[in-house]
């Protein structure tokens, strides 16, 4: 069975769906209603913008989101997914890839959460940290044990874990788990605390968001970033998207629980290698 994943923010490059561009009539015109719905000429950022400009949330969400579903489009009759999951902001790619959602109301929702997720990191300094070496339950017991706010973010893979909070709380966090015996607890250059509480305000908003956007029973189920579980079901769907802004990223778990419903392939849809990667060390 075949396994559609779709990646999340970090996976740009400049360059990035110019292949796509010139070698499709549906791409062109996908990326011309995008430039309409978004405001302002994403391609032109994506296919000649420096790595700072394609940086800026705003800009880098709906990014990855156009490369992501734009190929999957191009994929015509090929695209044959069993199963579908997204990493983060590649939720809402896969839900459009699995016609889910709409490409242009998915577009949207990823505008607005991008500028949600904005504000909210301006609301109060905070950070992430990737924590490698150490067995996830060190990594959650020793958050809890942290005084301030530092939660287990992202499951990407065995031993590689990402957490999240304010930024004493993160560095309290990584100090005490490198003593832990993790190899490396290094702080991101991340705009804030994304899949944390800190998040509350842009889940606030999103919500009303989502709420309001037609949401469709998919062509195949989507293991969803909260639960790690299949969906088919467009109100549990959209439950489970608007906890995922202050929920953890349950990416381990999801691919695990996919292997667990028969996938035996795993195919990448967007830019970059890096789910492949994640997949290769997750299940071997």
């Amino acid at each position: 069975m075949k396994a559609y994943v779709f990646p999340g923010q970090g996976a740009q490059f400049t360059g990035m769906g110019k292949d796509l561009y010139d070698q499709s009539e549906l791409a062109r015109s996908m990326f011309a209603k995008a430039n309409d719905i978004l405001g302002f000429d994403i391609q032109q950022i994506m296919f000649e913008g420096s790595e700072e400009a394609l940086k800026q949330t705003n800009v880098t969400q709906p990014a990855i989101f156009l490369h992501s579903t734009i190929l999957a489009a191009c994929l015509g009759d090929s695209f044959q997914p069993d199963m579908v999951a997204g990493h983060s902001l590649g939720e809402f790619s896969a839900l459009v890839a699995n016609k889910t959602l709409s490409f242009e109301d998915g577009l949207r929702l990823v505008a607005q959460r991008a500028a949600a997720m904005q504000k909210a990191c301006e609301l109060e300094p905070s950070t992430m940290a990737a924590i490698l070496g150490l067995e996830d339950e060190v990594v959650e017991r020793v958050c809890s044990e942290i005084n301030g706010l530092v939660v287990a973010a992202n499951y990407n893979c065995p031993g590689q874990l990402v957490i999240s909070g304010s930024v004493a709380a993160v560095e309290a966090a990584c100090a005490a788990l490198t003593e832990a015996g993790a190899k490396r607890a290094l702080v991101l250059q991340v705009g804030g605390a994304f899949h944390s509480p800190y998040m509350e305000p842009a889940r606030v908003e999103l919500a009303a968001a989502i709420e309001a956007t037609e949401i469709v029973r998919p062509v195949c189920p989507i293991f969803q970033n909260v639960n790690a579980k299949s969906s088919q079901d467009p109100a549990e769907i959209k439950a489970n998207l608007i906890s995922q802004l202050t929920g953890a990223v349950r990416w381990t778990q999801s691919v695990e629980a996919m292997v667990a419903a028969g996938a035996s392939e795993f195919i990448e849809c967007g830019p970059g290698k890096v789910l492949q990667g994640l997949v290769r060390k997750i299940h071997a």
